[in-house]
């Protein structure tokens, strides 16, 4: 079995949920070595997220943080308010959505099906850019 790490940069992104399928993948060229494993993916932040949802219609992206922001408004009467008024229901949203996933890898890819993409979830509207461990273990080729 093999291990391998390794700390990546997404550009950093106004708030909303966006589509980083692609920039993850091309900055871990190592998982085309593997023929079968799985794939940590662990964001460093706790005022942004990680999620597998629909990698076709943009309107996903859109509905979703329409619905985060829903389900944990910003005029909440938050106590930790000195980072500013979207900080708080930032990590009250990274917190309910996650910052790790676990994804199978077959054949030198990400064994997602066919609708799926992995989305970063910015809850700031100025976030900057976002640090990522992607950690690779298996059988390869």
């Amino acid at each position: 079995m093999s291990w391998i790490q390794k700390e990546i940069r997404l550009n950093a992104r106004p708030r909303g949920c966006h589509l980083v399928h692609k920039e993850i993948v091309s900055q871990v060229s190592e998982i085309k070595n593997f023929k079968i494993g799985l794939a940590n993916v662990f964001l460093q932040h706790t005022s942004a997220s990680l999620m597998i949802n629909e990698n076709f219609d943009p309107d996903v992206q859109s509905d979703m943080e329409m619905g985060l922001n829903k389900i944990v408004p910003e005029t909440f009467p938050y106590i930790h308010t000195a980072e500013g008024s979207d900080d708080m229901p930032g990590h009250l949203k990274s917190g309910i959505v996650g910052v790790s996933l676990n994804i199978p890898i077959k054949d030198g890819r990400l064994n997602l099906g066919t609708w799926q993409g992995i989305y970063l979830c910015e809850h700031r509207n100025s976030g900057g850019s976002r640090r990522v461990v992607v950690t690779l273990q298996g059988q390869k080729k």
